[in-house]
């Protein structure tokens, strides 16, 4: 294969283009040429998508429900990562608090991330609607838009919305099970200090998005390189650990649910 394949991806960390340089010589090593679009947010790599300026886009949660959306169905999720599945968010609140349920919310302050999170906004308020709780008339949602049109893809929103409540300026913020994770081990979080009152039901996240129209032979060799890309092999590994994966997984959309609802419930589409 001679002609380049066009790959969109979005600048949500300086760590996006050193993981970009490593992949493209991976697959050119392949006899896979690849060229790397960078863009500063998705509603600009989905626009590309659409109009065939990209051919294969590494999407967020929120960017593959809008390219469907927008090519009516027409499109594709053709890879993740091990990560990208069977995630989940919490909702927290500080263990002093008294606060032990969802019901408990009620005439309460919840810290969300941006506006465009679907794991530390649009999905918890999808859930929390579900529990009989509507924003703005059973609580108080406020809001850290930090980085819109990344779509949460940076903590910079989540860890705001923590250190609100943990100020005391809310009485709980949502966060992603790996951010959970990894800020009860970092130290970030003193997880003796606050509870989990509430867990999201399982959603999936990034993928890669084609078009239905992408060639069969292109798209077969970019999966066939990607795949056999191997955590044990050292120089694959350091790639890897970046963007946060050990195994690329054949993509899937049956846990896209509980975002597209979060996006009905807000009107996310109609009022961006």
């Amino acid at each position: 294969m001679t002609k380049p394949i066009i790959l969109g991806a979005v600048l949500y960390d300086p760590k996006v283009s050193v993981i970009w340089d490593i992949i493209r010589e991976y697959f050119e090593d392949k006899g896979v040429p690849m060229d790397v679009i960078f863009f500063t947010n998705y509603e600009l790599q989905v626009d590309s998508l659409i109009n065939g300026h990209v051919e294969v886009a590494w999407n967020s949660p929120l960017a593959w429900v809008d390219a469907k959306r927008r090519s009516s169905g027409a499109c594709r999720a053709i890879a993740m990562r091990d990560t990208d599945r069977d995630r989940c968010s919490h909702i927290i609140t500080k263990s002093s608090s008294g606060i032990t349920s969802p019901a408990d919310l009620k005439g309460k302050t919840i810290g969300f991330g941006a506006k465009d999170s679907p794991q530390a906004r649009l999905i918890p308020i999808q859930m929390l609607h579900g529990h009989g709780l509507k924003a703005g008339e059973d609580y108080t949602a406020k809001r850290f838009d930090v980085l819109l049109g990344k779509h949460g893809d940076h903590i910079g929103g989540e860890l705001d919305a923590f250190k609100a409540l943990q100020a005391g300026d809310v009485d709980a913020s949502c966060l992603l099970d790996l951010n959970w994770e990894g800020w009860t081990k970092d130290g970030t979080v003193n997880s003796a200090e606050y509870n989990i009152i509430a867990t999201t039901e399982k959603f999936d996240h990034c993928v890669f998005t084609v078009l239905d129209s992408f060639d069969a032979e292109r798209e077969k060799a970019f999966l066939d390189a990607l795949f056999a890309m191997d955590y044990a092999n050292p120089d694959h590994q350091e790639m890897m650990d970046l963007e946060g994966l050990k195994k690329w997984e054949p993509g899937r959309t049956s846990r896209f649910g509980p975002l597209t609802a979060g996006c009905e419930l807000t009107g996310f589409f109609e009022g961006r």
